[in-house]
């Protein structure tokens, strides 16, 4: 409890400074939720909707018909595990009650470069099945004007125009839907013929197992990379040929051959090269994105040194194979059965590649 509060402490500060504060929040993380918009944020938030823009999807009547209905606005981005979790019950609510007055909105806020893409995000919606307007903030104004505080950040707003509640992380989803119903009565809507039923996600948008989540998210660009296991440390901004550690404890990372580690991401220079990560927890993540040349990059995903087999992610077989593709979240790993410290290897076929993130489940 004391984290959750500092953590707000923290990035009301910042927000009051005009800075922008980003994080990625899980259940575990999370700050309290809270039933007023939070310090800083605007008083007129349709009225921020309604001048900003890009809009990535056409929003019938414009941003100015969202007045007079409820109105959910989701800060997200297509890479955050966090985010993604967070969209069968975006997907869901949208669904049941848009007919009744509820509009959901995606402000995409981008954590790394190539969010900023608004094709990419476009591309990433679309498959993501994402199809209530969305919103592409790449200079933070929205966000700044709504005093978010990270992804997923959850706001209600109600008919009349006043943020009704404000949530941050995944979770409590029961209770989201209890204030949308309770917003859509109170503007006089009739939800008799709207049962409440469970919502649950597939594949990467599966609940975390929360009770067996021993890592954090885990960044590979040297501005927040943590422990980087390989001899002689990382070497920032120029190519340096890497080693595997002797050992990895549990949360800490290496690399084997030639890469060059940037701010963001780390590049693959070299023919063949690996990365590795010591984890706990039944799910394994790697946001990755493509060669400069665009075509296809292999990987091989190898468990404790084996192929995965029935613990293979959505992203890779069996064997462990995958292709990078699209620059976004590859989901590696889903454990069967008992959840156990393990060492996720991938190891790629050619150079271009770029790492950004590992994150869990």
């Amino acid at each position: 409890m004391s984290k959750r509060r500092s953590i707000g402490f923290i990035a009301a500060a910042l927000v009051a400074a005009g800075a922008v504060f980003t994080v990625c929040f899980g259940d575990a993380l999370g700050m309290a939720h809270a039933q007023r918009a939070p310090f800083g944020a605007t008083s007129r938030p349709l009225d921020v909707l309604a001048s900003a823009k890009p809009w990535l999807t056409a929003v019938p009547g414009g941003p100015h018909a969202f007045r007079g209905k409820v109105v959910i606005v989701n800060f997200w981005t297509y890479s955050c595990i966090n985010s993604l979790r967070a969209l069968p019950y975006l997907r869901a609510w949208s669904e049941r009650y848009g007919d009744k007055g509820l509009v959901v909105v995606g402000v995409h806020a981008p954590e790394f470069g190539f969010e900023h893409d608004a094709a990419k995000v476009r591309q990433a919606a679309s498959q993501l099945g994402v199809r209530y307007p969305n919103l592409q903030d790449n200079d933070y104004a929205v966000w700044k004007r709504f005093a978010n505080q990270g992804w997923p950040g959850f706001y209600f707003i109600d008919a009349d125009g006043r943020v009704r509640g404000y949530r941050i992380g995944e979770g409590d989803y029961a209770s989201g839907e209890q204030l949308i119903r309770k917003l859509l009565a109170e503007a006089g809507r009739d939800l008799s013929d709207v049962p409440v039923s469970p919502v649950s996600g597939t594949g990467v948008e599966a609940e975390a197992d929360w009770a067996h989540l021993g890592s954090p998210e885990a960044y590979i660009g040297y501005d927040k990379a943590e422990n980087f296991r390989s001899p002689g440390g990382l070497r920032s901004d120029r190519p340096a040929s890497y080693a595997a550690a002797s050992d990895l404890d549990l949360n800490s990372w290496d690399l084997t051959g030639k890469w060059s580690v940037g701010r963001e991401y780390a590049t693959m220079d070299g023919a063949a090269g690996a990365i590795r990560f010591r984890f706990h927890a039944r799910d394994a993540h790697l946001v990755m994105g493509g060669a400069p040349d665009g075509r296809p990059v292999r990987f091989r995903v190898t468990i404790d040194g084996a192929a995965p087999g029935a613990h293979h992610g959505t992203d890779v077989d069996a064997a462990g194979w995958g292709e990078v593709r699209e620059d976004r979240l590859y989901q590696l790993v889903r454990q069967r059965g008992r959840i156990e410290d393990r060492t996720v290897t991938v190891e790629f076929s050619r150079p271009g590649v770029r790492a950004y993130v590992f994150t869990f489940g």
